[in-house]
């Protein structure tokens, strides 16, 4: 059974497009294309009729990466997290597509900076946003909070509560499209501070999204791959895969080419935040097999806030 927790005050849209749900949840392929820094690249999701899910990566600020989602058969273009105006804009108007959604993960200025501007902009606008931080949410419609799924055309979107980062943190998984958006929650080989929650929060938070297909995209809000790799491999030394991922970090930030997304299966196998069980990282930290998993991850953590 499908859960839709609308407010009361959630436009018609969003009650237009939850008729639009699909029970769908068949791997789907992808094809990629990543362009040079300050471009654009595209993903398309979808298998059988399903139609295809469009991600265009959208540069913003020094690091940040908005995500442009587009279901053409609905004609529902939807943005995750704009950080700044005029890049959203620029990407929009490049693709010739109607803004009719913003997916925030979080309350952060570079998560909700352009919510209020793109709203005037764009009448009708719906902005989704965790229930958990409705009140740090600019211009919310629809609060959603854990377990709870809503329609975006023929996809579903499924939310996880995911605090850690900030205490009313969510992630976004569109399982037919193979992609999960968590904000700051989950990156590419790392995880974002503990500026409002604590380590066992964020560790069962992450946790959440372990079991998810090895095949799901990591779409996550910043470029911070090289340093984080950088940083992995102090922790998790004889990790060949993860030597040979920082090696091709390196040589793609080199051509100045994104890291992002990555494959849920490779944060997996090199992701140290993700893997606290390792008897590897374990025995790099001082730790006992005996230990708790929550606290292996809040010593690489810890290390990580002090790693220079």
């Amino acid at each position: 059974m499908f859960h839709m927790l609308l407010h009361t005050r959630a436009t018609a849209r969003v009650s237009a497009i939850s008729r639009h749900f699909s029970t769908s949840r068949q791997p789907s392929q992808f094809a990629t294309t990543i362009q040079p820094a300050r471009g654009l690249s595209t993903a398309r999701a979808g298998k059988g009729t399903m139609p295809a899910l469009e991600i265009e990566r959208v540069y913003c600020l020094s690091d940040n990466y908005s995500w442009l989602l587009h279901e053409p058969e609905a004609g529902l273009t939807a943005v995750v997290d704009p950080a700044e105006l005029e890049p959203v804009e620029a990407a929009l108007s490049a693709k010739g597509w109607k803004l009719t959604h913003i997916f925030n993960t979080h309350h952060h200025g570079d998560h909700v900076g352009a919510n209020l501007d793109l709203k005037s902009l764009h009448p009708g606008l719906t902005i989704i946003g965790p229930k958990a931080d409705e009140a740090r949410i600019p211009g919310i419609d629809t609060r959603v909070a854990d377990g709870d799924k809503f329609g975006f055309g023929a996809h579903e979107v499924h939310v996880f509560d995911t605090p850690g980062h900030t205490r009313g943190h969510i992630t976004f998984h569109i399982p037919s499209a193979q992609a999960l958006f968590p904000g700051d929650t989950l990156f590419a080989l790392g995880c974002g501070r503990l500026f409002e929650g604590t380590p066992q929060q964020m560790w069962s938070s992450l946790s959440k999204l372990l079991p998810l297909p090895d095949e799901t995209r990591v779409y996550c809000a910043h470029e911070y791959t090289q340093s984080n790799a950088k940083f992995a491999v102090t922790v998790d030394p004889s990790n060949e895969k993860l030597a040979q991922r920082k090696s091709d970090i390196d040589a793609a930030r080199s051509k100045g080419l994104p890291t992002v997304p990555s494959l849920l299966g490779e944060e997996k196998a090199t992701n140290p935040f993700l893997r606290p069980d390792s008897p590897a990282i374990r025995a790099q930290l001082g730790f006992s097999a005996e230990e708790a998993d929550w606290k292996v991850f809040e010593a690489v953590r810890a290390a990580k806030d002090n790693f220079r």
